[in-house]
C-alpha cells in the first residue's frame, strides 16, 4: 500500500491549471493575505495573463512578495483608486498605496475618453506600487484604435554609468500600436539587460543566473542569482541603458511627484513602507495627425519589415506564448507553492 501524501509533499510536484484556474488560484492567494475580492481578481488577471505571455518573472512569480507586502501593510489590500481630470487631456489617479492593477483598471477607459476627445490623454498615476508588464495597457489601448506609451519606475537596482551605487530602477517602457486587421505591435522593455524579476525567479527555483545579468554588491559580475538581488543589475546599452533610465525616472517619477527610485522600497519583500511609486500612461489618437489613413499608413512599414528574411514585428513571441497557454494552461513550480505554503497558504 502507498504511503500517503501530505499536504505538504504534495507543493514538491509542479501543478498544472488551466488559465481559469490559475487566476482563481492567485486570487485566492491574494485574499488570504488581505486582498479585497475585487483587487485580489484584478491583481490575478494581470498576473496570469503575464505567465500566459511567457513573462513569468512578472507572473505567478510575484505570488509570494505581493502576498507579503498586503499582509505587512506595505500594498493596501482593499484600497480604492480616485481619479480627476486635471486639465483638458491630463487624468490624475490616486491608487492610495495598493496594487497597480485597479487603478490601471480604473484609468484606461476613461484615457480612452479623454483621447477621443482632444487627441491625446496622459494618466498620471501615483501612490502605487509595482507597474507589472508595462505592456499591458498600452496593447489594451492599441486594442481600441490609440497609439500608446507607459512609463514606470521601480525600487533602485542600476548605478549610474561609471558609478557603483544603485539609482534607478530597472525602469520599464512600453509602447502600441494599432494594425490593421492584426493585433498591435507592442513594444515592451527594461533598461536592464533582463528584468530583474528574472533573478528573483532563479533565486526562488535556486538556480544561477548567466553572467552579464547582474553584479554583486561589491560590483563584480555574478552568476548567484541571490548574490545579484542583493547588487545591482546590468544597464542595457551600457551608458545609453542608464540615460533611457534617467529618462522614464522623469517621466514616472518626476512629473507625478512620486517616490525616485533610490527612494522606493523593494518590491519583493514585505518590509519598509508603502513604495508610492508613479506611473504616467499616454494616449493617442493617430486619426487626429495622421486622418483616416494612419492603418493604411503603418501597413507599409509592417510589410517592409516582415519582408525582410528572419524579422519580426515587436510582441510576436507574446501571441504564440500565448496562445500555447489558452490551449495547454499553466505550470504553478514546486518552489513556488513550497514558498507560498511557507507563508501558511493551504490552497
Amino acid at each position: 500500500m502507498n504511503a500517503p501524501v501530505n499536504a505538504m509533499d504534495m507543493t514538491a510536484m509542479p501543478m498544472r491549471l488551466t488559465l481559469d484556474e490559475a487566476r482563481a488560484y492567485a486570487s485566492r492567494v491574494l485574499e488570504t493575505f488581505g486582498a479585497s475580492p475585487a483587487n485580489a481578481a484584478t491583481t490575478a488577471q494581470a498576473l496570469v495573463a503575464a505567465e500566459a505571455d511567457g513573462l513569468g518573472s512578472h507572473g505567478l512569480a510575484r505570488l509570494p512578495s505581493y502576498s507579503a507586502m498586503v499582509a505587512a501593510g506595505k500594498i493596501d489590500g482593499h484600497a480604492t483608486p480616485v481619479s480627476r481630470r486635471v486639465a483638458p487631456s491630463v487624468l490624475s489617479v490616486d491608487a492610495g498605496n495598493g496594487f497597480a492593477y485597479p487603478a490601471i483598471e480604473q484609468a484606461l477607459p476613461l484615457a480612452e475618453e479623454i483621447a477621443r476627445e482632444t487627441g491625446i490623454a496622459l494618466v498620471s498615476l501615483r501612490r502605487s506600487s509595482h507597474f507589472g508588464v508595462a505592456g499591458q495597457p498600452v496593447e489594451k489601448l492599441a486594442e481600441r484604435g490609440l497609439v500608446a506609451l507607459a512609463f514606470s519606475n521601480a525600487s533602485a537596482s542600476i548605478a549610474p554609468w561609471g558609478g557603483k551605487k544603485a539609482v534607478f530602477g530597472t525602469n520599464p517602457l512600453a509602447f502600441a500600436t494599432p494594425l490593421r486587421d492584426r493585433p498591435p505591435a507592442v513594444v515592451d522593455l527594461s533598461v536592464a539587460k533582463v528584468a530583474r524579476g528574472n533573478v528573483l525567479a532563479a533565486a526562488q527555483r535556486g538556480e544561477p543566473i548567466p553572467e552579464g545579468w547582474a553584479l554583486d554588491t561589491e560590483g563584480r559580475p555574478t552568476t548567484d542569482s541571490k548574490a545579484g538581488l542583493a547588487g545591482t543589475m546590468v544597464p542595457m546599452g551600457e551608458a545609453k541603458g542608464t540615460a533611457l533610465a534617467f529618462l522614464i525616472e522623469v517621466m514616472a517619477a518626476g512629473l507625478t511627484a512620486s517616490t525616485f527610485a533610490f527612494d522606493a522600497p523593494s518590491f519583493f519583500e514585505g518590509e519598509g513602507p508603502p513604495a508610492a511609486v508613479g506611473h504616467v500612461i499616454i494616449a493617442i489618437d493617430p486619426s487626429r495627425t495622421a486622418g483616416a489613413a494612419y492603418l493604411d499608413h503603418m501597413e507599409r512599414l509592417v510589410a517592409t519589415i516582415e519582408g525582410e528574411p528572419g524579422a519580426r514585428l515587436p510582441g510576436q513571441r507574446r501571441l504564440a506564448n500565448r496562445e500555447k497557454a489558452a490551449r495547454d494552461g499553466v505550470s504553478v513550480p514546486p518552489a513556488l507553492r513550497a514558498a507560498l505554503a511557507g507563508m501558511g497558504f493551504a490552497g
